[in-house]
């Protein structure tokens, strides 16, 4: 069971917005056919909120493991947790990025958690995670990450 485990949706004003393909669509369309503007407009918008839905990251932290999308690493590799909120995500996501930091960040979810990645062996030096509740988050893998 895990301690912690998010899906990382877009908020429903990227579902309201991607509707603007149905009209754009028509728009194109209709002077050669307007049903196929409107199949069109309804397909695409279809294939939109589809696209943002499957490849929606989760992440989770079980048994002693951190999963942020695809991506997984042991909890015992990182440091201490970090959450991230308003000007301070900003900055995270801005001025204050690392090139080399591992990043499943989405535009919609404005907090972050920095997961400091304290094994010699990886390059990167940090992961930096969207989280719509960063303060849980970075709080289930510091207690995981201790020892039981």
């Amino acid at each position: 069971m895990p301690v912690y485990r998010e899906k990382l949706w877009p908020t429903p004003w990227i579902y309201i917005v991607s509707l603007l393909l149905v009209p754009s669509s028509i728009l194109v369309l209709a002077p050669v056919s307007m049903p196929a503007g409107i199949i069109t407009g309804i397909v695409l918008y279809l294939a939109v909120i589809g696209a943002l839905s499957l490849t929606s990251p989760t992440v989770e932290v079980r048994d002693g493991r951190l999963r942020a999308g695809r991506a997984e690493i042991e909890l015992a590799h990182t440091g201490e947790a970090v959450a991230a909120e308003d000007a301070a995500a900003r900055a995270e996501r801005g001025t204050g990025l690392d090139a080399r930091a591992f990043l499943v960040i989405r535009g919609w979810v404005q907090p972050v958690v920095r997961i400091p990645i304290i094994d010699p062996a990886d390059p990167t030096p940090y992961w930096l995670v969207s989280s719509r509740r960063p303060k849980e988050l970075a709080a289930a893998i510091n207690g995981s990450r201790r020892p039981e």
